[in-house]
């Protein structure tokens, strides 16, 4: 392991995973792009700007591993799981979650352990 000093951006206050994975169209596991997964993710993406979150990240990812349940995000540190469905999903975790640290429990994923 290196001893040196690597100078890293801030840590944003949330880190929003966003699943991109597109699988073709039949595919027994389904994924979250052919759920509608990319409109969703570019509206989430807007919001952040046009609220000027820049202490939020963003960041595209493959398969989260819960294809049949897309589309799916996951917000850390707090490791919430989320199945929005619509923009107003989307704007309702922004200001819920994202804005005032609160869960948006209608819309969070209730892992199985």
């Amino acid at each position: 392991m290196s001893t040196e000093t690597i100078a890293l951006p801030a840590v944003f206050r949330h880190h929003v995973f966003c699943c991109y994975q597109q699988r073709p169209p039949g595919h027994p596991r389904g994924s979250c792009g052919a759920s509608g997964a990319a409109p969703l993710w570019e509206h989430l993406g807007k919001q952040l700007q046009t609220k000027n979150l820049a202490d939020i990240g963003m960041a595209a990812t493959g398969c989260l591993g819960f294809c049949s349940a897309g589309p799916l995000m996951v917000v850390y540190p707090s490791g919430v799981w989320y199945q929005p469905r619509n923009a107003e999903d989307i704007d309702e975790i922004v200001q819920t979650h994202l804005v005032g640290d609160g869960i948006v429990e209608r819309l969070a994923v209730v892992l199985q352990p």
